[in-house]
């Protein structure tokens, strides 16, 4: 098994590495329900079969790529001279109009969306004297109120501080 020299032959370490990889590439009793690959990678890690790129890391991938592409194309358009373009073989394209056009259409229309998301809240919100906006069915009223303060005092378990208490103690005059 071992040569002149006393080390290993390549055939023996050979085999030795193989037995490796099929030790880590067995199936922990804990595991079964997984599939384990043996090491292909050769990073010393076995290989996962349910691993891979998920569908929205891909399209995510994709529609960034695809941003940026169009962006520089958008740019190139809109900051080259006509000449240029004429020159580099493009001669089919919009009017350098609408490269202030329609940026400027989509920001006038995400601040128009805004305001009316604001809007429909407000409309949808009920009036600040409704009785709702202050009580609702789970709702869960202190049965005691401290007004001393510097006084040890219980933990009060959690609940909803009634309205006239609130002002009691936002417009108390403490000159009086």
């Amino acid at each position: 098994m071992t040569n002149n020299n006393g080390r290993g032959t390549f055939v023996d370490e050979l085999s030795f590495l193989n037995q490796l990889r099929d030790r880590r590439a067995s199936v922990s009793p804990n595991f079964k329900e997984r599939k384990i690959t043996d090491d292909r990678a050769g990073d010393g890690f076995p290989q996962d079969q349910e691993h891979g790129p998920k569908p929205s890391e891909v399209y995510g991938f994709v529609g960034s790529i695809t941003t940026v592409i169009a962006t520089v194309i958008h740019l190139v358009w809109a900051y080259a001279p006509e000449p240029l373009l004429h020159s580099l073989g493009i001669t089919y394209y919009p009017s350098k109009y609408w490269a202030l056009a329609v940026p400027s259409v989509l920001i006038v229309l995400v601040f128009c969306m805004l305001v009316l998301y604001l809007g429909l809240n407000f409309l949808a919100m009920p009036p600040t004297s409704a009785h709702s906006t202050i009580y609702e069915e789970y709702s869960c009223e202190r049965t005691t109120f401290y007004l001393t303060e510097g006084k040890e005092k219980p933990i009060d378990l959690i609940a909803d501080v009634r309205i006239d208490q609130i002002n009691y103690l936002m417009f108390l005059d403490t000159n009086q």
